[in-house]
């Protein structure tokens, strides 16, 4: 399945007063990388977001969320984010920041 590429439009214009952003195209959809480090995605129709494995718990106790796991053994700190939970611009940019405040808490690569 191709991925949402008006998601990864909502993303973008999130994205674009940020310096230092690049996208990829990786695990079937799109990465956004900030300073070399991943901080969001799109994986299909989901928000896939990058946090600190810590948080990444609490963040998993939320609606509309679940493990990022595309081969049986999922990716500590990685999640998902369903399209219920991101319908709106607010809704898009709380998940959004936490994933470029964990890859700015990062060395630049």
């Amino acid at each position: 399945m191709a991925f949402d590429e008006k998601l990864a439009e909502r993303m973008r214009k999130q994205l674009a007063e940020r310096g230092g952003v690049v996208e990829k195209h990786m695990f079937g959809g799109v990465a956004f990388m900030l300073n070399g480090n991943m901080c969001c995605g799109v994986h299909q129709a989901a928000l896939m977001v990058r946090l600190a494995p810590e948080a990444a718990d609490a963040a998993l106790r939320k609606p509309h969320t679940r493990l990022f796991d595309l081969t049986g053994r999922p990716m500590k700190g990685w999640i998902l984010v369903d399209a219920e939970g991101i319908k709106t611009a607010a809704g898009l940019k709380k998940w959004m920041d936490q994933g470029v405040a964990f890859a700015v808490s990062l060395p630049a690569k």
